[in-house]
């Protein structure tokens, strides 16, 4: 078995030019919860939220405007989305979807990350020095910054929850820090800019690897988190002909996931303003929902 092999179960979709999201849960372990995908629109001033059992848009968040990463509570009672306009973390509350508080960060955000516990939501400082701001969601205040090497394009929490990554195009490094203590753990330096990144697990649930994109690689270096190495980089197959790259604003890579149902996937087109909806088996484009202007970061939740 190649190392190729050895990782591709757990990449059940990697897409190269747009931004792709995590796959839906099954809709039967919510109970009588929501399952909902919430779309941001990055150059626009709202975000969809989008119904996985129908793949409709069924409700509409107003008044968040260069919507950039969203993350939901693990109780499903709010949705946080870092707004670049305003340079805030914009708390929304999951039922009635308003915006019920606007918190102040450090600097201008890019992409956001949940705890597993929901206590802290971490934003990733694209304004230099950079950084990972830290946001209390008991008081819904922003109550540190941790320092970073370079600027930070998209923050992380691994699977177990226990250490927040952090990824710098600028600095070209991964930062990790120990969720627990808030302090650095490990920095891995790389030779091109960090872009977005997925986690694979142990059996006992520790992270295993992170795949990581690179700044102008049409693919993804796969570094081993026990070792804080890179192993591997592997190669996405060329796009056949007639078939080019949109270089606008993006990456030749940029944006992937590990499936959590490996199922369905939901991919983010900038260029046509709507959202395709993936089956994992087929490997076909089963629908295609319109939402905003340039959507681009997605994510699961589970909404009360």
């Amino acid at each position: 078995m190649t190392i190729t092999q050895r990782f591709r179960p757990y990449l059940a979709v990697a897409v190269g030019v747009l931004l792709c999201t995590m796959a839906v849960r099954a809709a039967d372990k919510a109970g009588d919860k929501k399952v909902r995908i919430i779309q941001t629109n990055s150059a626009g001033d709202n975000v969809h939220v989008i119904d996985p059992v129908t793949n409709k848009v069924v409700g509409v968040i107003s008044g968040i405007e260069v919507s950039h990463g969203a993350a939901v509570a693990p109780d499903g009672s709010r949705i946080y989305v870092s707004d670049e306009a305003d340079s805030t973390l914009d708390v929304v509350d999951g039922k009635s979807l308003k915006v019920i508080k606007r918190i102040p960060l450090s600097g201008h955000p890019n992409n956001i990350a949940i705890g597993k516990d929901g206590r802290r939501v971490y934003v990733g400082i694209i304004q230099a020095p950079g950084g990972v701001d830290v946001i209390d969601t008991s008081s819904m205040t922003n109550v540190k910054t941790l320092p970073t090497k370079g600027t930070i394009h998209n923050a992380y929490v691994t699977p177990d929850g226990k250490f927040v990554v952090a990824g710098s195009i600028a600095g070209k490094t991964v930062n990790v820090f120990d969720a627990q203590t808030e302090q650095p753990a490990w920095v891995l330096d790389m030779d091109l800019g960090i872009r977005p990144m997925a986690f694979a697990a142990n059996a006992d649930g520790s992270t295993k690897w992170i795949f990581v994109q690179l700044t102008n690689f049409n693919g993804f270096a796969v570094v081993d988190f026990a070792t804080r190495k890179e192993v591997n980089r592997i190669k996405n197959p060329d796009l056949p002909p007639g078939k080019a790259t949109v270089p606008e604003g993006s990456d030749p890579s940029h944006g992937m996931a590990v499936t959590s149902d490996g199922k369905t996937a939901y991919v983010a087109n900038p260029v046509t303003n709507d959202v395709s909806v993936v089956d994992i088996k087929s490997m076909k484009e089963v629908a295609r929902i319109p939402v905003g202007f340039v959507p681009k970061r997605n994510t699961t939740g589970v909404l009360q």
